[in-house]
C-alpha cells in the first residue's frame, strides 16, 4: 500500500475549522470491519451554531476531498459537533463587518463556497448528512448536495434569504423542488418558514428521523413541540408535522426543559445505513450517484456562476442592510423595517448607508458602529 500515489490537494493541511474523524464501519454481524471505515467531517463552530467561516469552507472543501480519495472509506458523513446545529449558513458576524459592501470580496468567497458544494456533489463517496440541529440557510444547500439525510427529529430545516437580505441561490433554488416539488420549495425559499424535522420527513426531504428527547426516566420521546399524530384539522389540512402553538408550545417547552438530548438513536441510524452501504458494489454504487446528482449538477452548473455574481453585488444593496441587522440587533430584533424600506425605494430613494440606518432595528446602526 505504501507505493500507492496520493492524490491529495495537500495532504499535510491540518483542518482547523472541521473535524476529520474516521469511525469503524460494522458488518451485518455488528463486528467492525478491519480495514475500513466512515469518515466522518464535522464542522465545529458550535459557538455561533456551525455557521461556517471563510477558513472553514477551505476546509471543507480539503476535507471532502480527503475524504473522496480515501480507498478505505465506505461512506462520508457530514455533521457538525454540538446539539442545536448542523449548520445555520455562512457566518453572519464575517457578513455583517468584513463582506458587507464589498463585493469583490464577497465574489472571491463565493468561489470558495460554490467549489465546497461542487466538491460534496462530485465526491466520489456516498455522502450522508446527519443533522444534528438546525439545517438553516447555506447549511440548508449544503445538506442538500449530500446524498442521504439521517436527522435528529428536533431539527428544524429552513431558508433565510429573503428575510435577511440575499437569495437562497447557493443551491436551494437549485435543488429544493427537485426533494419536495415547486409550491412547497417556493413557500420555504421565499417566506422563510423553517419545517420540522417530521414535516421533512412527510415531505420527502429527509430520509430518516429518530428521537433524540430522552426523558428523566431513560425513555426516548417524539418532538414535544411537534405534531405527530396523524390527522386532518377542520380545514381538510395534513397537520402531522406542523409545530405546535399558543399552550400547546408552553406545555412542551416545559416537558423539553425536563429532558436531555441523545444522539444514540440518531447514530445508530447512520451506522445502519454505513452498513448497507458496505454492502453494495462500489463502483457500481458510485456510478449511480453519479447519475442522480446530474439532477442537481444540471441547475447547479447552470446558475452557480450567474448566481455568484449577483450574490457579490447584493452585498451593496439589500444584504448590506439585512446582515448587520440580524448580526447587530437585539434576539428579538433581528429584521430590518421591510414596510419603511418598501416605502422609500418606491419613491425613488438611493439606496444609501443614510437608507440602511433607516431601516435597521433600533440600536442596531449604533452597535455597528461601535464594533467596527
Amino acid at each position: 500500500m505504501n507505493d500507492l500515489c496520493d492524490h491529495e490537494l495537500d495532504a499535510r493541511r491540518e483542518l482547523r475549522h472541521v473535524r476529520y474523524e474516521k469511525k469503524p464501519v460494522l458488518d451485518r454481524r455488528g463486528t467492525p470491519v478491519e480495514g475500513l471505515h466512515q469518515v466522518w467531517l464535522s464542522l465545529d463552530n458550535e459557538r455561533q451554531l456551525n455557521s461556517y467561516t471563510t477558513e472553514a469552507v477551505k476546509d471543507v472543501i480539503l476535507g471532502f476531498r480527503r475524504a473522496s480519495m480515501d480507498r478505505a472509506a465506505v461512506c462520508v458523513v457530514f455533521t457538525a459537533v454540538g446539539e442545536r446545529a448542523f449548520c445555520t449558513g455562512g457566518n453572519t458576524a464575517e457578513y455583517a463587518t468584513y463582506y458587507r459592501s464589498r463585493p469583490l470580496e464577497y465574489l472571491q468567497y463565493m468561489r470558495l463556497f460554490n467549489d465546497m458544494v461542487t466538491n460534496i456533489l462530485l465526491c466520489d463517496k456516498p455522502v450522508v448528512c446527519r443533522v444534528n440541529g438546525m439545517r438553516i440557510g447555506g447549511g440548508q444547500e449544503i445538506g442538500m448536495a449530500c446524498d442521504f439525510t439521517l436527522a435528529g427529529d428536533h431539527a428544524r430545516f429552513g431558508q433565510a434569504g429573503p428575510v435577511h437580505g440575499s437569495a437562497p441561490d447557493g443551491g436551494s433554488t437549485d435543488f429544493l423542488d427537485e426533494y419536495v416539488g415547486f409550491a412547497r420549495a417556493v413557500e420555504s425559499l421565499v417566506l422563510c418558514e423553517p419545517w420540522s424535522a417530521h414535516k421533512a420527513h412527510r415531505i420527502g426531504l429527509v430520509n430518516e428521523i429518530t428521537p433524540v428527547y430522552k426523558t428523566s426516566d431513560g425513555k426516548f420521546i417524539a418532538n414535544p413541540f411537534v405534531i405527530t399524530d396523524r390527522y386532518l384539522d377542520e380545514r381538510g389540512m395534513i397537520v402531522h408535522g406542523e409545530w405546535k402553538t399558543g399552550a400547546e408550545r408552553d406545555a412542551a417547552k416545559k416537558v423539553v426543559e425536563s429532558c436531555v438530548i441523545d444522539f444514540s438513536e440518531l447514530d445508530a441510524a447512520v451506522g445502519r445505513l454505513a452498513t448497507k452501504l458496505l454492502y453494495t458494489f462500489p463502483d457500481c454504487s458510485r456510478k449511480t450517484l453519479e447519475s442522480v446528482r446530474k439532477k442537481k449538477l444540471v441547475h447547479w452548473y447552470a446558475n452557480s456562476e450567474t448566481n455568484r455574481s449577483w450574490l457579490s453585488l447584493n452585498m451593496n444593496t439589500e444584504a448590506a442592510a439585512g446582515f448587520p441587522a440580524f448580526h447587530f440587533g437585539d434576539r428579538s430584533a433581528r429584521e430590518i423595517d421591510f414596510v419603511e424600506l418598501r416605502r422609500r425605494v418606491a419613491r425613488g430613494d438611493r439606496f444609501d448607508q443614510a437608507l440602511i440606518d433607516a431601516v435597521l432595528p433600533p440600536g442596531a446602526a449604533a452597535r455597528r458602529e461601535s464594533e467596527s
